[in-house]
């Protein structure tokens, strides 16, 4: 099953009030209510278009998929790659562990893509 899953992109970018965030970014306050509380069976493209903008991502980063249990796919299937990783961990608490010198370091690759 196909779901939307922004919960992990709100954390990577410390948006700490999800609702307000995406009521600001254009989103009316009920949609922002169904996309906060992952309670969407539908979704507009121009939502879509409107988070990835907001949320500096393609649209695959906001959808997770997991198979139904009677479900048979082959597991090369593209949509398997829209799974969750088993070692997803809060980036922040990574982040907050790393050496400051280390985060210097990083901060420079990244820099100079």
């Amino acid at each position: 099953m196909l779901s939307l899953n922004l919960n992990p992109i709100f954390q990577a970018r410390g948006i700490n009030k999800p609702y307000t965030f995406l009521v600001k970014a254009g989103f009316t306050p009920h949609t922002a209510t169904s996309l906060t509380t992952s309670n969407v069976s539908t979704i507009k493209l121009q939502h879509i278009e409107l988070l990835c903008k907001a949320l500096v991502c393609e649209p695959n980063d906001l959808f997770l998929f997991n198979p139904n249990n009677n479900e048979q796919l082959n597991p090369t299937h593209p949509l398997f790659k829209l799974q969750q990783p088993d070692n997803f961990q809060n980036w922040h608490e990574t982040i907050a562990n790393i050496p400051f010198k280390q985060l210097k370091e990083i901060s420079n690759q990244i820099s100079n893509k």
